[in-house]
C-alpha cells in the first residue's frame, strides 16, 4: 500500500516527461511518488507549444523514439478523449528557393526509409493547405504524422490516470538523493522530509543536471532559452504547424548564440503561436526585444495576414539541452537505482510517452521496445 513516504519509485519532476514515467510505471503495477518543487507543468512543459513532431528529425535514434511516441500519443488520446486537445493536424515545411526545396526533398527521402510519411507540395498547391501563406515560395513538404497536444493538460491527466498508484507532492524540492552503504538509491530528502524508494527517476528537465549532481554524478544538461508569441484568438488562419526549412538546422545546431526561424501554428482555442528562438544564456528570463522582433518578422513574412493581428502575450521557456542533442534515458550504472529521463531539449512533449514506457520497462525488468544504447546517461563520462 502506498504511504506518504514510501513507494516503489520516486519520480522527480511533474512535467510531461515525469508524468509519463509515473503513468507507465503505475500501469505496470508500481506505486509512484512524484515530487516537484513547483506545480504540475511548471517548468519547460508549461512553456511548450505541445508539438509531436517527426518532420524535424533526422533518421536515427531520436526519430525512432518519436515514431514510438506518436503511436502512444494516439492511444492516450483515445483513452483521454477531449482532455489533452490532441490534434493530428500535420506539419508543413516550406522552402523559399529551389536549393532549399532540393534539400528538403533529400531529407524527406531519407526519413521515408525510417518510416516517416512526407508528401512534396509544389508551389502552386501550397495554398490548398494554407490559404493565407505568402506567395513566391518554391514549395514544401507535408508531414501528416505531425500532431499537437496541450502539454499542461496532458501532464495533469497522465498524473490523474494512475489508478490511485500515483501520489504527487508539489512544492517539494529535492535537496539530496539518499544512498545506502553500497551507493544504491534509498530515496530522496526534500526541504520537508524524506521519501523512500529503491528507485529514483530524474525527470527534472532543465534542472536534470543539478539533480544528477545531488546524486553524485555528472550529466551536462544546460538550459536553452526560447520565446513564444501568442496572438489574440482568431478564426483558423493557420491550419498546420508551418515552419521554414532552416528550423531543422537550428534544432540540430549547438550554437549558444541567438537563432530564430519562423514557426507558426494555430490552436483549437484560436490564438496563433509563433516561434522559434534558441539561445544559451543560462536561466536568464530577461525579455529579448531582438528575439521577439525576429519572431514577429518571420511570422508575418510567412503569413502576411498576421501583420495586423495583436500579440496578447509572450513567454520564455528553457529547453533541457544535452551536447549531442539526444536525451538521457535509462538506468545510471554509476548509482544503482538512479534512472534518468531528461535532456529532451525542445522535443520532450513529443517524446514523453516513449520515454515513460522505457523507464517503466526498466523498472519491472521488462522487454524494451527499441535499442536504447544511444540514450545511455553515462555516455558523457571521459574515456579512460
Amino acid at each position: 500500500m502506498l504511504t506518504r513516504n514510501t513507494s516503489d519509485v520516486i519520480v522527480v519532476g511533474a512535467g510531461v516527461v515525469g508524468a509519463a514515467c509515473a503513468y507507465y510505471a503505475a500501469r505496470a503495477g508500481l506505486t509512484v511518488t512524484v515530487l516537484d518543487r513547483g506545480p504540475v507543468a511548471g517548468g519547460t512543459t508549461g512553456a511548450g507549444e505541445g508539438n509531436l513532431l517527426v518532420s524535424d528529425k533526422e533518421p536515427g535514434p531520436e526519430l525512432e523514439l518519436a515514431l514510438l511516441s506518436l503511436e502512444l500519443w494516439r492511444e492516450l488520446a483515445d483513452g483521454l478523449p477531449d482532455r489533452i486537445e490532441y490534434e493530428p493536424k500535420g506539419g508543413l515545411v516550406i522552402a523559399s528557393d529551389q536549393a532549399g526545396l532540393a534539400a528538403l526533398r533529400d531529407f524527406a527521402t531519407r526519413q521515408g526509409g525510417a518510416g516517416v510519411t512526407a508528401h512534396e507540395i509544389p508551389a502552386d498547391r501550397l495554398h490548398d493547405l494554407e490559404p493565407h501563406l505568402t506567395s513566391g515560395l518554391a514549395g514544401g513538404f507535408h508531414y501528416p504524422q505531425d500532431a499537437q497536444v496541450m502539454p499542461a493538460l496532458a501532464a495533469a491527466h497522465l498524473l490523474r490516470s494512475g489508478g490511485g498508484r500515483i501520489r504527487p507532492h508539489l512544492g517539494e524540492e529535492v535537496t539530496e538523493v539518499i544512498t545506502g552503504a553500497s551507493g544504491e538509491v534509498r530515496g530522496v530528502r526534500t526541504v520537508n522530509g524524506e521519501f523512500h524508494a529503491p528507485y529514483v527517476v530524474n525527470a527534472a528537465g532543465t534542472w536534470g543536471g543539478e539533480l544528477a549532481r545531488r546524486a553524485g554524478v555528472e550529466l551536462p544538461v544546460l538550459p536553452r532559452r526560447g520565446f513564444v508569441l501568442v496572438t489574440e484568438p482568431l478564426p483558423r488562419v493557420v491550419r498546420h504547424k508551418v515552419y521554414a526549412a532552416d528550423y531543422i538546422a537550428d534544432v540540430a545546431s549547438g550554437s549558444a548564440a541567438l537563432q530564430t526561424s519562423p514557426v507558426v501554428e494555430g490552436t483549437p482555442a484560436g490564438p496563433v503561436l509563433i516561434g522559434a528562438s534558441r539561445e544559451r544564456v543560462g536561466f536568464d528570463r530577461t525579455l529579448s526585444t531582438e528575439a521577439l522582433r525576429r519572431l514577429a518578422a518571420g511570422a508575418t513574412a510567412l503569413f502576411p495576414v498576421l501583420a495586423g493581428v495583436r500579440v496578447m502575450r509572450t513567454y520564455a521557456g528553457f529547453r533541457p539541452y544535452l551536447p549531442d542533442h539526444l536525451p538521457a534515458i535509462g538506468p545510471d550504472p554509476r548509482v544503482p537505482g538512479l534512472l534518468h529521463a531528461c535532456g529532451h531539449e525542445g522535443a520532450g512533449i513529443g517524446l514523453a510517452p516513449a520515454t515513460g514506457l522505457l523507464i517503466a520497462r526498466w523498472l519491472i525488468h521488462g522487454q524494451l521496445p527499441m535499442n536504447t544504447e544511444p540514450f545511455r546517461p553515462e555516455r558523457f563520462d571521459p574515456v579512460p
